[in-house]
């Protein structure tokens, strides 16, 4: 019988992993719902002798967020049109140019004809659909309002993915800086500074002291440059391998919301998805406490994720919203205000919503911004190694002729 390795929620919101046997991956998933656990990945242990492709180990064979997206605005485009799912589904998948997207679609559409409804058959797909994405088709599915979910999680998907290609502009210029100024670096260190030492050899005059430190690093990186550059590439393995682990996973992300400038951003980008994620799920019916569990797995950041599960246990034992988010530490005084405001008027979905569009708002405006508070630091960063640079290169070209005759 195959056996399958899972990660998902306890009904307490806390991460579980471990392996089932199962007969199929249909089989384990509802395996893991009846023991209350709700499933992230779910994958089939693989056999001795077979080796996963390249793209699967690099993580590149799943679709990405605007496939995603797409195939969002497509289902609600058939279920308002009154296309029968399994008819507009085997179209999706006949135009997919992603394998790992047909092949889900193909498995769903075999789940839907045995009777199964359609989030239990996303449920399947957990490396595809976020438990946010089956909880919101499973209300739909329920108050038989689906085009209505589909719309709003197109909606969501679709300002997230424009809060992160605001951050990804943002810093691609700063980054391609970064980029340069290393090779550059490393050229000069690893070939160029090597042909001035050699110059400088030939006449017996004392070089300045910038000169000498800069042959000496010179020096080092032209004799262990391999080593470097293997180091390197093992640091970044073995930092990849530890982002895999739930400690590593967790102290990367609250390292990252403490980076000067840039953390306080994604700080409030990460809350801003968590309001409108809440907002969407709330509005649609999903309980509270669920609400609560499936947002925590939306924010894809485990500090985070940490604390709203907090939240979600204090509201469990019967404490107010806006107490239990106070708690946190995470949120603005003025949030925790408009979170009260709602409970006392009953107006929880609109002030989620007020508080994800000033999240955005902040977000947006700071992301216009980060590029002209950057580049002053690289231009003083360039300059400063510029002029160090020709400081140790040029200072003894211009004593250079008196070099040469100090050695006649």
């Amino acid at each position: 019988m195959p056996r399958f390795e899972y990660s998902g929620r306890d009904s307490a919101g806390a991460l579980v992993t471990g392996a089932i046997d199962a007969r199929s991956l249909d089989a384990a998933v509802g395996m893991l719902f009846e023991r209350g656990v709700t499933p992230l990945d779910v994958n089939e242990r693989a056999e001795k002798g077979t080796r996963p492709g390249l793209r699967q180990l690099l993580g590149r064979d799943r679709p990405d967020r605007g496939e995603i997206i797409l195939f969002t605005r497509q289902m609600y485009a058939l279920t308002r049109s009154g296309i029968p799912l399994i008819q507009g589904l085997t179209q999706l998948a006949e135009s997919s140019r992603n394998d790992t997207l047909v092949s889900a679609l193909h498995q769903i559409i075999e789940d839907l004809e045995s009777g199964r409804e359609l989030a239990g058959a996303l449920a399947r797909h957990p490396r595809l659909f976020s438990p946010l994405y089956v909880s919101m088709v499973r209300v739909g599915e329920q108050s038989g309002q689906l085009e209505e979910a589909f719309m709003r999680m197109y909606r969501y998907l679709e300002r997230e993915q424009e809060t992160i290609n605001q951050i990804k502009k943002a810093t691609r210029y700063p980054s391609f800086v970064v980029l340069a100024l290393v090779v550059a670096v490393w050229i000069l260190m690893t070939w160029i500074i090597p042909v001035f030492a050699r110059v400088f050899e030939q006449y017996d005059a004392a070089l300045p002291v910038p000169t000498q430190i800069l042959i000496s690093i010179s020096n080092f990186f032209s004799t262990w440059w391999l080593a470097l550059a293997l180091l390197a590439v093992g640091a970044v393995a073995a930092l990849r391998a530890w982002l895999q682990t739930d400690d590593g996973r967790f102290k990367w992300d609250r390292a990252k919301l403490r980076l000067p400038g840039i953390g306080d951003i994604l700080l409030r980008g990460t809350l801003a998805r968590f309001a409108r994620a809440f907002t969407m799920a709330h509005r649609a019916g999903v309980p509270v406490l669920e609400t609560m569990n499936v947002v925590a797995t939306a924010v894809d950041n485990d500090f985070v994720a940490s604390r709203l599960r907090d939240v979600r246990s204090s509201v469990e034992h019967g404490e107010a919203l806006s107490r239990a988010v106070s708690r946190t530490g995470i949120f603005t005084p003025l949030v925790v205000q408009m979170l009260a405001v709602g409970e006392e008027t009953g107006r929880l979905d609109d002030m989620s919503e007020e508080i994800a569009d000033f999240y955005e708002r902040e977000v947006e405006y700071d992301v216009q911004n980060l590029t002209s508070l950057i580049e002053p630091v690289l231009t003083i960063g360039i300059a400063i190694l510029v002029f160090l640079l020709a400081i140790g290169i040029f200072l003894p070209m211009w004593d250079l002729g008196s070099a040469a005759l100090g050695g006649r």
